[in-house]
């Protein structure tokens, strides 16, 4: 399998796409992670990516069973799922023109539900690039703030470093008319609402995630990839994330942030640009511990013999000195 591109999986095509047929891929989840849109970091995390994988499998289910359309085909244990395999737009395509098919779409569409710590919100209202009111509120939203509604917004997927973008941008870059737009807004309020509500039910708090979605050879809006899992939304146990961000956060508060956005504005070439730090070895069986926990909680498997999500999250807690 070929490692995909700023990717913690690995992508094998059993069947190739085409302009009118969908192709069979089969994503392997790692035990990478990935932050600051570097890439892979150096220290995979043992058991990540079977944790992942399978609440990505019961979320694809789950979505599924409440009405939405995705590409899910079947799970291989204990870490690989089989989906149907549209098309990638190439680095510089450009606006798809409307009436293409089967493509993936270069659009995510984000949801946020509350504004924990390491919400892009935060930054953005500081920096003037948002507004209180924009974000529903008149004033400035404090650290973990719960909107009074979700708010969605669009970003581009496919850029070296993705960019927060309008609505009308984002139909435009799409290539979508205005009804499959819609159906995509509408589909990814439904995935929020239903995560959101499996999260609550499992004691835990659907902070932001987001969607992505591929047009289909017969023109339907599919939803795609891995959502409602840590590597896509911030989900929160008793305020505590459960996820990379404690990773993100302990490479920002070291020092050791690597700063891609001015590296590839400087056109530095990616072999130039600094080796990222290592963990701490103390973090790798913790946060190996979080994720198996975590799954085990949102999935109601047992798989790992793994500690309770409070104790798990309160050991990250310890560690990382909060």
């Amino acid at each position: 399998m070929m490692p995909v591109l700023n990717s913690t999986k690995n992508l094998e095509i059993l069947e190739p796409p085409t302009a009118t047929r969908e192709g069979v891929g089969v994503f392997e989840y790692t035990d990478h992670f990935t932050v600051f849109h570097y890439g892979r970091m150096p220290d995979p995390i043992p058991g990540k990516g079977e944790a992942i994988c399978r609440m990505a499998v019961f979320n694809l289910t789950m979505l599924e069973a409440a009405g939405v359309r995705t590409h899910f085909r079947r799970f291989i244990t204990p870490n690989r799922i089989e989906f149907d395999l549209a098309r990638v737009p190439g680095p510089g395509t450009g606006p798809l023109t409307p009436g293409a098919r089967n493509y993936l779409v270069p659009v995510q569409v984000l949801f946020r539900n509350e504004l924990p710590q390491g919400s892009s919100v935060h930054r953005r209202l500081a920096s003037g690039e948002l507004t209180p009111a924009e974000v529903g509120f008149d004033r400035i939203p404090a650290v973990g703030e719960k909107l009074q509604q979700p708010l969605i917004e669009y970003a581009s997927m496919l850029e070296d470093v993705n960019r927060f973008i309008s609505a009308p941008e984002a139909q435009r870059l799409a290539g979508l008319s205005d009804e499959q737009f819609q159906t995509m807004c509408n589909t990814a309020v439904k995935v929020n609402e239903v995560l959101t509500g499996h999260a609550r039910e499992v004691g835990l708090s659907h902070s932001d995630g987001k969607a992505e979605f591929l047009l289909s050879s017969d023109a339907h809006v599919v939803l795609a990839d891995s959502p409602g899992t840590p590597d896509e939304s911030r989900l929160l146990c008793g305020g505590l994330h459960c996820g990379k961000q404690v990773l993100r956060n302990w490479y920002v508060d070291n020092g050791f942030e690597v700063p891609v956005s001015r590296l590839i504005a400087e056109s530095v070439p990616r072999s130039q640009w600094p080796r990222p730090a290592r963990l701490p070895p103390a973090f790798l069986p913790v946060m190996s511990n979080l994720y198996r926990s975590l799954s085990e909680t949102w999935t109601g498997e047992r798989l790992w013999n793994a500690p309770d999500l409070q104790t798990a999250v309160q050991d990250v807690a310890r560690l990382i000195g909060q």
